[in-house]
This record gives C-alpha cells, structure tokens and sequence, in this order.
C-alpha cells in the first residue's frame, strides 16, 4: 500500500486511532501535526479539495481517504 498521510492536531483521539490503526497495520505513514505546521482548515480544504471541518484528514498516496471512520472503513473492507 502506498504511505498513509494523516493530518491532525494534538488532543484529537481520532487522530491517535489513526496513528494506531497504522502502527497495528505495519503501514508506512507519516503524522502532520498542523498546529506544529501552523496549518489551519482553509489550508487543509485547499488539499483536500472541498470544505473539512475536522480532522484527521488522511490520504493514501495521493487520494484523500477522509477522517478516521473513513479510513478505517477503507482498511476493513480492502482487506489490509
């Protein structure tokens, strides 16, 4: 599979299942913190590509996946 890219924010739970689920996974990823990047929600809607409002945001490659229920989804039914 192709590196996984979160976007999130300390104290965000989601995110920490994201980075979880990756860990359990084996899969390569990478955490962007976006407070760290002094990142807002109108960068992020500018990757993405339509309006967010949370996050994690993550990406598989270069396709936005969606939040953590998303790509959990994703992950269960792709059978990785």
């Amino acid at each position: 599979m192709e590196k996984v890219t979160i976007y999130g924010k300390p104290t965000c739970a989601y995110c920490d299942r994201a980075v979880d689920l990756c860990e359990r996974k084996g899969f390569e990823f990478e955490y962007i913190d976006i407070i760290e990047k002094d990142m807002n929600f109108v960068d992020l809607q500018e990757l993405v590509g339509k309006p967010v409002r949370t996050v994690p945001q993550i990406f598989i490659g270069e396709q936005h996946i969606g939040g953590y229920t998303d790509f959990y989804d994703h992950v269960v039914k792709e059978g990785l």
